[in-house]
């Protein structure tokens, strides 16, 4: 048996998941994260994109952040976010059209949507995508 590892992810609004996890993986923004129990203490910034729990066994959770922090102690994983979801719950037509729409928004210079919020939101959108074909290509393995 496998040493665990207490996880908590919340969002501004709620908690999205609080359990134990083998290894928990998140997009860091120096790149992703996989923290076991035992772990270094940590606290690092969160890129938009997902975020796994991996339980014993080999079933894992997906969340999709839009960003935010990640807190490590050797026993926990907090992941505090400004919007967490459960990745099952992402709309793909909805990230698909955001953007589609911030990349017209960065081409039309006379938009009213500045060139750094356009950015911004392209990131998320794309970050929601990869999040959703993640998703897609584990469901695709099992």
């Amino acid at each position: 048996m496998a040493k665990t590892i207490q996880c908590e992810i919340v969002s501004a609004e709620t908690s999205v998941y609080s359990g134990s996890a083998e290894q928990v993986v998140a997009a860091g923004i120096m790149g992703d994260l996989g923290i076991l129990a035992g772990h270094t203490p940590l606290l690092t910034e969160l890129a938009p994109g997902p975020v796994r729990v991996l339980h014993e066994g080999g079933q894992e959770d997906h969340f999709y952040v839009s960003g935010g922090f990640i807190e490590v102690q050797p026993e926990k994983v907090i992941v505090l976010a400004d919007t967490a979801v459960r990745a099952a719950d992402l709309d793909e037509a909805a990230a698909e059209d955001a953007r589609k729409h911030a990349l017209k928004a960065m081409e039309d210079k006379t938009a009213e949507m500045d060139y750094t919020r356009a950015a911004a939101e392209l990131s998320e959108a794309m970050a929601q995508l990869r999040t959703i074909n993640q998703l897609r290509k584990k469901a695709g393995k099992s």
